[in-house]
């Protein structure tokens, strides 16, 4: 399964196309591009578990460029853009790239100074001042067929550090065939019934580790994908009409901005051909997945993992409906529950959640961070909080290192957020804890509203008092501040850490 294969069947199939610009790439492109990347990365001297890496929005060459390093046998590790210079240089060096994919206007991003051993690469032009040379003019003088040798690469994806610095998590390479795939993937392709005939919807940065999976899983079974430049929510919707979108991909602040348009304007797009609405990456509130399912069906498809791939669970909107708040049983790897000690909970007891038989990983030269997500038995964890119902299915609570502990109470952010983002002037909001001298801590909420210019006292009292008319009391922020804009990745994940910090001067902990 790769795209050569398509493109030896239908030549001018589509595999994936840019939903502003309109520019598409066919599976003739799509295969001879790539090809010619990977010979331009053997001429550079890059061997099989050499890495690369990409600093770009959601751009036309994007793909190419995964497929060039996929079938060369290498690493690649895709960067985000919202990321600052010493963020940028601290993943280039960490991950021991050889190769800098970026734009014209990110290299301000950059230390010209540690990029002298880098071999740097523009998508729109090249800077002599900077050693950048122009990657389409490059790859183009090189030839269309496959180079000798191919073999299976693998994204080296680094975590989006919202509790500290990004970690590297990093697979072994055993120079596969290209073509072969790993049981995970199979599983995913057949719990999500991806095809030939797929049309999907890409609507998060392909830097991020669900979206650049699932748009090279879809090119390899020979799909077609409609790619966002970035996330417009009637955008979205008209997309679904026009290109009869049979699959999709989510995270709960998207469906958050869909709920909140207008009904009129919802419910004039024909979104029918909709069969695989899927979701990931944080918890999604209950009565936001269920206002959901009632406007589209049960197309809802949810599932929980990380980047680090150790074990994953999955869930249908008919078993939802059955488990409400479950993000599923699981498909890949077994799952416990452990207490601080580490022993094995009974089903319902709340604890750190870990999966048994999952797949391996490491997090790239950082022994301690990898130790520290493992225990004894070889279990692994993302540092996540939940518990299991009889029938196996998993709740999320939420992140550990987000856990307010208040006068000895356990306190989970997530449960105070999702009855604040249904108020109708909230369009996004952050809890977490603060100092307090009698409590060691207590709840605060950070709210980003619908319409700014209606923050006030009175209103931050009034959010207060809808929080306790639905939940006890202290779980309830004791304060509530309001922001223009919540420090929130384009995925979804929140970069809790930022704002905390901001109410703990002097404290390093995540």
């Amino acid at each position: 399964m790769y795209p050569g294969l398509h493109a030896a069947s239908d030549r001018a199939k589509i595999a994936y196309q840019m939903a502003s610009s309109g520019i598409s790439v066919s599976y003739c492109e799509l295969e001879q591009h790539s090809n010619q990347g990977a010979h331009l990365f053997r001429q550079l001297g890059l061997k099989p578990t050499d890495g690369i890496a990409i600093l770009l929005p959601n751009h036309v060459e994007y793909l190419k460029i995964t497929w060039a390093a996929q079938r060369s046998g290498l690493y690649y590790t895709p960067i985000s853009t919202l990321f600052q210079r010493d963020e940028i240089h601290y993943i280039v060096e960490n991950s021991d790239v050889k190769v800098l994919v970026t734009q014209s206007d990110l290299l301000s991003k950059l230390n010209p100074d540690k990029l002298k051993n880098l071999q740097v690469f523009l998508v729109d032009g090249e800077d002599q001042s900077n050693n950048a040379n122009n990657w389409q003019q490059r790859r183009s003088a090189c030839p269309i067929t496959p180079i000798e040798g191919e073999s299976e690469g693998a994204e080296m994806i680094y975590s989006s550090g919202t509790t500290g610095q990004p970690k590297g998590v990093r697979f072994s390479l055993t120079q596969a065939p290209l073509g072969t795939v790993s049981s995970l993937f199979s599983t995913r392709v057949a719990l999500h019934s991806i095809t030939a005939e797929c049309r999907y919807l890409s609507t998060a940065p392909l830097y991020h580790s669900a979206p650049l999976r699932y748009n090279m899983m879809v090119t390899r079974l020979g799909g077609t994908a409609t790619i966002m430049e970035k996330f417009d929510p009637e955008q979205a919707m008209r997309l679904i009409e026009a290109n009869r979108i049979t699959h999709s991909q989510w995270v709960p602040t998207m469906f958050v901005r869909l709920l909140k348009l207008p009904s009129d304007i919802r419910q004039q797009y024909d979104l029918s051909s909709l069969a695989f609405l899927i979701h990931a990456a944080a918890p999604c509130p209950v009565d936001i997945k269920q206002a959901m399912i009632d406007w589209l069906g049960p197309v809802l498809f949810e599932y929980y993992s990380g980047t680090e791939a150790n074990g994953s669970t999955a869930i249908t909107s008919q078993e939802w409906l059955e488990h409400r708040g479950s993000v599923g049983r699981a498909i890949h790897g077994e799952l416990r529950i452990v207490d601080e000690s580490g022993a094995e909970l009974a089903i319902g007891a709340t604890g750190q959640v870990y999966f048994a038989n999952g797949s391996d990983f490491s997090y790239y030269k950082d022994p301690v961070k990898t130790s520290e997500a493992k225990n004894s038995l070889g279990w692994s964890t993302l540092g996540d909080i939940g518990y299991l119902d009889e029938e196996g299915y998993l709740y999320l609570k939420d992140r550990k290192s987000f856990m307010i502990i208040s006068g000895g109470v356990n306190i989970y952010p997530q449960e105070v957020e999702n009855i604040l983002i249904l108020h109708e002037a909230v369009a996004d909001v952050a809890v977490f804890g603060v100092p307090n001298s009698e409590f060691g801590e207590e709840v605060k909420a950070v709210v980003e509203l619908t319409h700014p210019e209606n923050a006030s006292a009175a209103l931050s009292e009034s959010l207060i008092e809808w929080c306790r008319s639905q939940l006890s009391h202290v779980k309830c922020p004791r304060s509530l501040d309001f922001t223009t804009t919540l420090p929130r990745h384009p995925t979804g994940k929140l970069y809790k850490k930022k704002l905390r910090d901001s109410y703990w001067p002097t404290d390093t902990s995540s």
